[in-house]
């Protein structure tokens, strides 16, 4: 455990001026706002703290706003950064807590359940996610998601919307349905873009995701996906027009009869997540 204080970022600030600059590549906006950095980290404290912890891994620590919190709170952490600046940094700053606990590496492209890791452990993750491929991010939680009960963080509030959004709403899509299928979604807290340096031009939004209780699926995973992104293809169709192709090609013999089914009047955004599940079944079988 690692519970030395680390120092405060308007300290940092002081010591180290401008050379960590924020890179446009990587999506980054580094964090200013200590009370939003520390209730990001209280959004994993239940699982990394007390008797049963587990450890965590925070992505894009950047200049270690975030970090201080999860040194602070005690929690078994390592830190993920792509950017070589901002590693010089942490390594600088935090030599103690951090030293070994620095993977320099592409999150995109790390083995999560690797050694350099935490190996088969469960874990954690948290960070101020890259705008950029918070989606990518998510995605690969999914896969992984045996081993990550708890993933929460800061990202551009549309997505965060799109991710907790229920059917019927014009928010609910592709993400929503993917990420809700393994993960129950909890929209935390809007952040305004004046807490970041440099300001992003749109909001951001904390949210948590909990793995929820569905351990298999009764159909391919796969073939879920893409009748989801099918369905999703054109928003304004109904799942007649969106999934007609698909159909055919999954039930040549079938797929009139299943097409005349009054089910496919309705849109993509009308259809939970279980009927998504369902409807695979029906047409893919188990």
């Amino acid at each position: 455990m690692y519970r030395q204080r680390a120092k405060r970022s308007d300290e940092v600030h002081m010591e180290y001026g401008d050379k960590v600059k924020a890179k446009k590549n990587l999506g980054q906006h580094f964090l200013t706002d200590l009370s939003i950095a520390e209730k990001i980290a209280d959004t994993v404290q239940p699982y990394c703290t007390g008797p049963d912890a587990i450890p965590c891994l925070e992505v894009g620590p950047g200049m270690g706003v975030l970090t201080q919190f999860l040194v602070e709170k005690g929690y078994d952490l390592k830190v993920v950064e792509l950017d070589g600046e901002s590693v010089s940094y942490l390594r600088l700053h935090y030599p103690a807590t951090l030293e070994r606990r620095i993977i320099e590496a592409d999150f995109l492209k790390l083995d999560l359940a690797s050694e350099q890791v935490f190996g088969p452990r469960p874990f954690c993750l948290i960070g101020n996610y890259p705008y950029n491929i918070s989606s990518q991010i998510f995605f690969k939680v999914i896969d992984y998601r045996d081993q990550i009960p708890c993933c929460s963080g800061m990202i551009q509030k549309e997505v965060a919307e799109r991710m907790a959004a229920a059917p019927g709403s014009k928010a609910y899509g592709i993400l929503s349905v993917l990420v809700q299928v393994w993960y129950n979604i909890e929209y935390c807290f809007t952040v305004g873009n004046h807490v970041f340096n440099p300001p992003p031009k749109v909001q951001s939004a904390v949210i948590r995701m909990v793995r929820n209780d569905v351990k298999k699926l009764p159909c391919s995973e796969k073939d879920l996906r893409t009748l989801v992104k099918n369905a999703f293809g054109m928003r304004r169709k109904t799942l007649r027009n969106c999934l007609r192709n698909l159909i055919h090609e999954w039930q040549p013999e079938q797929a009139d009869a299943i097409l005349a089914d009054s089910f496919f009047d309705r849109r993509a955004e009308q259809v939970s997540v279980q009927e998504f599940i369902d409807l695979t079944v029906k047409l893919r079988g188990k």
